[in-house]
Parts: C-alpha cells; structure tokens; sequence
C-alpha cells in the first residue's frame, strides 16, 4: 500500500533560535487553552499548577510542539484585546520554558503584538488561523522574528470566519490561496512555512470531509502540512455526539490525515495521536518489506 505522503517533496526541517525540527516523521502538536471559553472545556488550563500539569502530561505522552491559545476562535467567542491575550499567554509561555526548555512552543495568535511578545518570552513557532489576513503586520512581524510561521487558510474576519462561503472548486481555491500566502512569506523573507488547511474555518461540514480527501494536493505547495481536526464540529455533528465523546472519530480521521500527508497533528490528546503516528509509520515501512 502506497501513502499519498510519499507522492510529493516538501521541506523537513524546521529552524528557530538555533534548534532544528526535523518533519520527516510526522510529530503532535498539543493544544494549552488559557482562555476559559475554548469549545472543548475539558482542555481549558488557568493557573500555574494546572498549566504545568498539562505540559508534563503531554511531554511524558510524546508531544514536540506546546500550541498555547489565549483567545477562543469558536464561534461566537468574545474578543479578549490584546492586553488581555497578552496576560494569559506570556506568563504560560515563560513557565513552559523555564520548566522544559527543549520542548518546542507556539503561540496560537493572529495578533501580530501578542506574537511578537509570544516569542520574546520564549515561544519558537507563530500559528496564525486568518494567514496574515486578519492581521496586516503578522507577515512583517514574523519575518523580523525568525521564526517558523504556521499559516492557516481562512477566510473573511475573527467575526464571520465561521460563516459558510461558497466554493466553485474547494481543492483548487484553498490551493491558490495558500500558494498566495506563501508568495507574500517568501517576499517577506519568511523561511520555515507551515500551512494548514483550515478545518471548521469558512468551510462547512461537507467542505472539510471534501477538503480532508484531497489534502495531499496541497502539498504541491512544497511546504509541511498541519491538520488540526481535533474534537472539531465535523467530527461530533457528524456522529451526533459533542465534541466531549470525539476521541474516537479524531483518531480516525488524523490517520486519514496522515495518509493525506500530514507532517503535524495539533491535537488535545497526545497519546492517542502519538499511537496513531507509530501505527501509521509501521503500516507505511511494511512496504519495503
């Protein structure tokens, strides 16, 4: 059996402060929530102890990259401001590095001030769910920072990026707006470019099982791809459940992912996202058996 993630070359290795990620076996990123209104309310943390218990948990379980999050994108979320953003993430961001210095963080922000400060306290990696878009100095920002960008494809604004556009070709119309992020990167000077294709942002249901299919030919981009499908609407509305009971319908549908080339899964539970990779890297090696 062929994996579509062997089809075409994308770049492996990932560069931030003088470390060195490599991607060419997938990796999990795990989500920190210090907001208190994320849409899955068993991943919320807001204190010190809480904070820490949740990093060690997810570093002993396998993860490479902490996502901290201090603003909810859910639909319907309050705009926090960036003072408040601010507040939640950096003081997480500094415990994370004290305590575990070799672990990888990213700051989940598409406010390029909360960015810029992310990195001063010790993030490695900017994610950015609008691509620039909802933020004009978010590109020039990171190119200053050095640091590797995840950037998501979305569309219209923090207010109605969940509303359901409509696409004459999905596929090709997320394809060409990726390929128009990395334009404005690459003349930035941006170097390490991560793309995710935006599960549960201005795509419906339909859309994002339509757009999980055809992942792989996004890797035409040449880049590392991201798929964060975790807990998400898709998966729960489509079990009719909530996104407490989607554990399950995750794992199924990250393998799918991987199968789709995916380089990172942005996850809330590690462990069965890390076993799912080992499942994944053992099904694919039997070929050269």
């Amino acid at each position: 059996m062929s994996f579509k993630n062997t089809l075409l070359p994308v770049a492996n290795l990932l560069q931030s402060k003088g470390n060195l990620l490599d991607l060419s076996t997938p990796i999990v990123m795990g989500i920190i929530n210090v907001t208190p209104d994320s849409f899955f309310t068993q991943s919320r943390v807001q204190n010190r102890s809480t904070i820490m218990a949740q990093a060690e948990k997810m570093i002993l379980e396998g993860v490479t990259i902490l996502d901290i999050v201090g603003a909810s994108s859910r639909p319907g979320a309050t705009d926090v401001g960036i003072n408040e953003e601010q507040d939640r993430v950096l003081p997480a961001i500094e415990l994370i590095k004290k305590a575990f210095p070799s672990c990888w963080v990213s700051i989940d922000s598409y406010n390029a001030t909360v960015a810029k400060a992310a990195v001063g306290a010790g993030a490695d990696i900017v994610n950015d769910i609008s691509g620039g878009l909802f933020d004009q100095e978010m590109i020039a920002t990171v190119s200053k920072l050095k640091v590797p960008y995840i950037a998501m494809h979305n569309r219209g604004n923090a207010a109605t990026m969940h509303q359901n556009p409509t696409y004459k070709n999905l596929t090709l119309e997320v394809l060409n707006e990726l390929q128009s992020i990395a334009y404005q990167c690459t003349q930035a000077g941006i170097v390490d470019l991560i793309f995710d294709p935006g599960f549960g942002f201005a795509k419906n249901t339909h859309q994002n099982f339509e757009l999980l299919n055809n992942m792989a030919q996004l890797r035409m981009l040449g880049k590392p791809l991201l798929a964060g499908l975790s807990r998400k609407s898709m998966i729960y509305k489509t079990l009719d459940t909530d996104a407490s009971n989607a554990l399950n319908g995750t794992t199924a549908l990250n393998m799918v992912a991987l199968q789709q080339g995916a380089s990172i899964l942005r996850v809330h539970d590690v462990k069965e996202a890390v076993e799912t990779i080992k499942l994944f890297n053992h099904l694919n090696s039997s070929n050269n058996f």
